[in-house]
């Protein structure tokens, strides 16, 4: 049975979900005004792998994670780049997909853009207002009223008055209390807008996800998710928002994925010290850099270092290594000890450390029994590669994940070690083990790892 670890809470809870054989997930997206960095891709992997674990388990799972298309930054963006706004969204939401895409990330059942639901987040604002939770001010702004919500800060653990004492940011004259958050903004010369009740404007960040919440899942749902930052304000003022409009729970369970750190910092454009998902690609494949973010447990920090990375990727050679030359033959079906064992460790919130010891213990045990043709070994690899599925890993071709990699340190193509392989095996035929110890050693120092087993010579790079 899953449980997971409850934000709202602090505790590991049982999932029950609302509708028994369903589930409801809303997650947090990127706002898109550049390229995808890896704290975006801890958040893509993080809930791509429990929208899988939760289908395995045999829910039906509306998935929706949105896309934040206009504010502050994307249209300072559009502006530096000349470029209007839908132009540069457009043009970084396709790269964002292919970002996912390399990272083997399932698309969400839904994908709703904040410019698609404008219409959704005025009614949302207009019944806040009606109910006295929200206000227009003069200048045509809507603010929401945080001390008229009782519940503020119990997602973030704070308390409103310590809030209060401790805010620093110059008070906006047109706020009744220092607080309270922008709903709608009036429009500004240049920036795109939409008619209102309150005169021209466009939505504040918060109102965006309740909004398209409600729309896809309903005024209650089971799982919301997101990056820790996300945790407050935002996060905390999603859920009064619309717990004061709709009176009811919004999400039952928060769950929220730690930071990504370099040299114990965390990552950030501010700190200059991010690395953008394609930059990395250019030096690991997707299915290392998926390794190396679930290789973690969710909650925790994250330290990125190319050391990490290169973990990951040896790693990985072991699985591929065990793989190899096993055949792919469903009908003999899975060893469902090692499926019990995955599901028990997935079960305690998301522990994939512990699911990937049963995918090592799998490989071990293909390894020692050395015979990839036979049925036992086949019915080993069917659950290995079953359980990787699980995790959005092991798919490829084990060969070809074993010989190709975007930081390839060999130039040499595969033709040309397969030309190499095939000298050397000539070579030591006719005793000249010489020539065959150079071409061994030409190889290695071009990243090339030869393997003698079994009468034949296979490779896969360093």
């Amino acid at each position: 049975m899953l449980h997971i670890y409850n934000s709202l809470t602090r505790k590991k809870e049982l999932f029950t979900p609302r509708e028994a054989g369903k589930v409801g997930m809303y997650v947090c997206g990127i706002t898109v005004y550049d390229f995808c960095h890896i704290g975006h891709a801890r958040m893509f992997i993080v809930f791509d792998v429990l929208f899988r674990h939760l289908q395995a388990l045999g829910y039906d799972v509306n998935y929706v994670r949105n896309i934040t298309d206009v504010d502050d930054k994307i249209i300072a963006r559009a502006a530096e780049n000349n470029q209007s706004v839908s132009e540069l969204t457009s043009h970084y939401i396709d790269a964002m997909h292919a970002d996912e895409a390399a990272l083997s990330v399932l698309r969400p059942t839904h994908e709703p853009r904040a410019t698609g639901a404008i219409d959704d987040m005025i009614a949302l604002i207009e019944r806040l207002i009606d109910l006295g939770f929200a206000y227009a001010a003069d200048n045509g702004d809507v603010f929401y009223s945080v001390g008229k919500f009782d519940g503020y800060g119990q997602l973030s653990g704070r308390k409103l008055e310590d809030m209060r004492a401790g805010e620093r940011v110059a008070v906006d004259e047109n706020k009744k209390d220092p607080m309270d958050f922008v709903l709608w903004k009036s429009v500004k010369p240049g920036e795109p807008s939409w008619p209102s009740p309150w005169g021209d404007g466009r939505p504040g960040w918060h109102i965006e996800c309740s909004a398209m919440a409600k729309s896809h899942l309903g005024e209650q749902f089971d799982i919301h998710g997101g990056g820790m930052d996300l945790q407050f304000p935002h996060h905390e003022n999603e859920k009064a928002q619309s717990e004061a409009a709709h009176g009811c729970t919004f999400a039952n369970y928060w769950m929220h994925n730690g930071f990504v750190r370099v040299d114990e910092e965390k990552m950030s454009k501010s700190l200059d010290n991010f690395f953008t998902v394609r930059d990395v690609l250019k030096d690991y494949t997707g299915e290392e850099v998926r390794f190396f973010i679930i290789n973690s447990h969710y909650r925790s920090a994250l330290n990125y270092s190319n050391a990490q990375l290169d973990a990951s990727r040896a790693a990985l050679q072991r699985l591929y290594t065990a793989l190899r030359g096993t055949h792919v033959k469903p009908d003999l079906g899975i060893e469902q000890n090692y499926v019990d064992r995955f599901d028990k460790s997935m079960n305690d919130d998301l522990n994939t450390a512990e699911a990937f010891a049963v995918l090592f213990d799998l490989a071990s045990e293909i390894n020692k029994l050395n015979s990839p043709e036979s049925d036992e070994v086949t019915v080993l690899a069917n659950t290995m590669r079953s359980l990787g599925d699980r995790l959005g890993l092991l798919q490829l071709d084990p060969d070809a994940a074993l010989q190709g990699s975007p930081g390839d340190q060999s130039g040499l193509s595969a033709a040309q070690i397969d030309a190499l392989i095939d000298e050397r095996i000539a070579a030591r035929a006719a005793k000249d083990f010489g020539r065959g110890d150079e071409i061994r050693d030409q190889l290695a120092q071009e990243g090339i790892v030869l393997e003698d087993t079994g009468g034949k010579t296979t490779w896969r790079r360093g």
